[in-house]
C-alpha cells in the first residue's frame, strides 16, 4: 500500500481534539460543497467515526477542520488545496493512505478528470 501524507502538510494545531480552531468552521462531515453534502457517515460507534467522501471533477470540499484521522483513498484523482501554507495541488491514487494526530484545517476541490473517493476514519476523544 503506498503511503500518502496527503493532510498532513496542511496541518493546523488546536488545543482540544473535539473542537475545530474557529467555531464557525465545520467540521469535514458536515462540509460540502455548493451547498451540497460531499461526506457520508457510513459508520458510527462509541470508539470511532467513519465517512465516505466523493468528489466528482469541478467538486470539492469547502474550508473545514478534520479532528485527528486516518484516511484511505478509494478511488484517486488531482486536488487542488488551499490551506495555512498557500495553494498547491496533490495527485492521490486509489490504495494511498495517510494519518493526522493534529487537528487540519483546508478547503478542497477535484481539479482531475476523474471522481475521487476516500474513508476518513476517527477516533471519538473524550
Amino acid at each position: 500500500m503506498k503511503m500518502l501524507m496527503l493532510f498532513l502538510p496542511f496541518t493546523l494545531a488546536a488545543s482540544a481534539f473535539g473542537a475545530g480552531p474557529d467555531p464557525d468552521l465545520p467540521h469535514a462531515f458536515d462540509a460540502g460543497w455548493a451547498g451540497q453534502k460531499t461526506c457520508t457517515v457510513v459508520h458510527e460507534d462509541e470508539a470511532m467515526r467513519v465517512a465516505r467522501c466523493v468528489f466528482p471533477p469541478g467538486v470539492g470540499h469547502e474550508k473545514h477542520f478534520h479532528n485527528p484521522h486516518f484516511g484511505y483513498v478509494l478511488e484517486g484523482s488531482t486536488l487542488r488545496i488551499v490551506d495555512s501554507r498557500g495553494e498547491r495541488t496533490v495527485t492521490t491514487e486509489a490504495g494511498g493512505s495517510w494519518s493526522t494526530d493534529t487537528v487540519t484545517v483546508h478547503e478542497a476541490v477535484n481539479i482531475g478528470d476523474t471522481t475521487t473517493s476516500y474513508l476518513i476514519v476517527e477516533p471519538i476523544r473524550d
